[in-house]
């Protein structure tokens, strides 16, 4: 069903509804990723950049506000549940990035929560945790709004690019949404060398720290 959500919405392209829709999709990925939030917002801007219809700034309004407000939403759903709650699951994916997320919450909140935005599950993981570790709201809100306003900026600059070059609106759609898919996709990437390697000098430091000094001998 979920794979039908954006043909839908582009066919609402020209009802003053695909801005109520779309916001929709984005608040509710904010915290569920399961709904393809990018996709439906790349391919509306595709179709609103070749066609006139709908009003390209309303889209990017639209979809900020719904994501800047669906992490909103998962950071409250972070705050009642708590670390312990959170870190529970039997998906490793799952687990391995709450795990990240609240190793990296108090160093580098701001950060974490700007490149979490382009990751559907990470910015889940990112929110929640923020809201577990209790991060004062007014810095998450002001760090998710320049992150939601961000996200939705370069997911319409992406359908822009393609309307460029794909006049047709159906292919420029197409084209936007496989763009942006693989940028998720080696945004998600470059994040997981990063934690790797970054786990490993931890791991050897510590292994360095650890290790027992040498006892001088007498004679």
């Amino acid at each position: 069903m979920l794979d039908q959500i954006t043909p839908f919405v582009v066919d609402l392209a020209a009802s003053p509804l695909v801005y109520v829709v779309l916001l929709a999709l984005c608040l509710v990925d904010g915290f569920f990723p399961p709904v393809p939030s990018e996709a439906a917002l790349v391919a509306v801007a595709a179709v609103a950049a070749t066609s006139g219809q709908p009003v390209l700034v309303g889209v990017l309004g639209a979809a900020a506000v719904g994501a800047i407000a669906g992490d909103s939403i998962a950071y409250g759903i972070g705050r009642r549940i708590g670390l312990t709650r959170l870190g529970r699951s039997r998906r490793p994916r799952i687990v391995a990035a709450f795990a990240f997320a609240e190793r990296q919450m108090q160093r580098r909140s701001a950060s974490l929560i700007l490149v979490g935005r382009y990751i559907p599950v990470g910015r889940v993981a990112v929110n929640t945790t923020a809201g577990a570790t209790r991060l004062p709201y007014r810095r998450f809100l002001a760090i998710s709004s320049i992150a939601g306003v961000a996200w939705a900026s370069t997911s319409v600059g992406i359908a822009l690019a393609a309307a460029q070059v794909l006049h047709e609106p159906v292919v420029a759609a197409l084209v936007s949404m496989v763009v942006a898919a693989g940028l998720g996709i080696a945004v998600d990437r470059v994040i997981a060398v990063l934690a790797k390697r970054r786990d490993a000098r931890a791991a050897r430091v510590s292994d360095s720290s650890e290790a027992p000094e040498p006892v001088a001998i007498g004679r």
